[in-house]
């Protein structure tokens, strides 16, 4: 089976290996990248990574800055897509955490009853009090997130999709594929969430925007959840901040996109039991000099850059601001002020 994993990557250079071995591990097995203005290193890495035939690595073809959605639109037609079974598209901080057997996508695709296409519920996992940066796995060291049905005040929840290739793909969307129309009821395919079962019909035909990428949480992640690492430790995010938004522009990470996902009510590490054979994946891929050297010369500009972030007082601000701010999201707080 023929797996391609997508995504769009700027600056995420210290974390590509382990995002990499560990899609390895649940099934993908070709890997078509695309980076957009680099300061350290990524760009560099993923060469390294292509040239040991690991990946394959492009200049996002944006032009209009919609970073992402222009990638999408060239990767549709890419031969890494088209010769694809199944296609997954994703960011680096993202992780698809399969609950059944060996926590591969072949066991998650036959267990949901060979669908069309997999919508997987969000899962976003908080900073839970990190502070320093470390060069180790990040599913390692994050373990708290909400209460995977309720995420602020939304029961409806994000998805991301794997998408089969007989799919009626009009075009990819991030969190979904968008079907052709005109397709009769009886001829429409298989679409199950991380249950196995049916999402929703407003999802389905992207009936409204709030139902576009998004559907109700509870009894949908029986056999997945997708775990979010969007804030990782308070030095990555100070850089995450600085870097903006990888797929596109104009977009800042602020004091609210932290409150909202740094919910650290709810325990999970199912994750976790990969954590051996994805060191021994990850050390088969920096058994590569040059990958390995890449991978160091990416964590010391992350490293230097948050040096430099700290010793601004903008940001030094900030990172005050994010350790003195409330456990609750912005819409917990206003919903408790008004029981209160």
């Amino acid at each position: 089976m023929r797996i391609t994993a997508v995504t769009c990557v700027k600056n995420e250079g210290p974390f590509l290996i382990e995002w990499i071995a560990f899609n390895r591990l649940i099934g993908v097995t070709d890997f078509l990248f695309y980076s957009n203005d680099c300061t350290d290193g990524t760009d560099a890495l993923l060469d390294a990574l292509a040239a040991q035939g690991v990946v394959t690595h492009l200049d996002n073809p944006a032009e209009g800055r919609n970073y992402q959605m222009e990638a999408l639109k060239h990767a549709a037609r890419h031969p890494l897509v088209t010769g694809a079974d199944w296609v997954w598209i994703a960011d680096a901080d993202e992780f698809l955490n399969i609950r059944i057997g060996d926590g591969t996508i072949p066991e998650l695709i036959e267990a949901c009853g060979n669908p069309a296409a997999i919508s997987v519920t969000f899962q976003f996992f908080a900073n839970g009090g990190v502070e320093d940066f470390e060069d180790r796995p990040v599913i390692e060291q994050f373990n708290r997130s909400h209460n995977p049905d309720v995420w602020c005040d939304e029961l409806a929840q994000e998805v991301k999709t794997l998408t089969r290739a007989d799919f009626p793909v009009q075009y990819f969307g991030a969190h979904r594929p968008f079907m052709k129309g005109g397709i009769k009821k009886a001829e429409r395919p298989a679409w199950t969430d991380g249950s196995g079962r049916d999402v929703p019909w407003k999802f389905r035909v992207a009936a409204n925007k709030n139902r576009r990428r998004k559907f109700p949480a509870k009894g949908a992640r029986d056999f997945a959840t997708l775990n979010h690492y969007a804030l990782r430790s308070l030095d990555s995010y100070l850089v995450k901040n600085d870097r903006g938004d990888v797929n596109r522009e104009h977009r800042d990470f602020d004091d609210t996109y932290w409150r909202e996902r740094n919910d650290a009510a709810w325990e999970d590490r199912s994750i976790q039991r990969h954590l051996p054979r994805l060191r021994d994946e990850m050390a088969r891929l920096l058994s590569d000099a040059h990958v390995a050297r890449c991978h160091a010369a990416a964590v010391d500009a992350h490293r230097a850059r948050i040096e430099a972030l700290r010793a601004d007082p903008d940001y030094a601000a900030l990172a005050n601001r994010l350790r003195a701010a409330p456990s609750e999201s912005p819409a917990e707080q206003a919903l408790m002020e008004i029981i209160a």
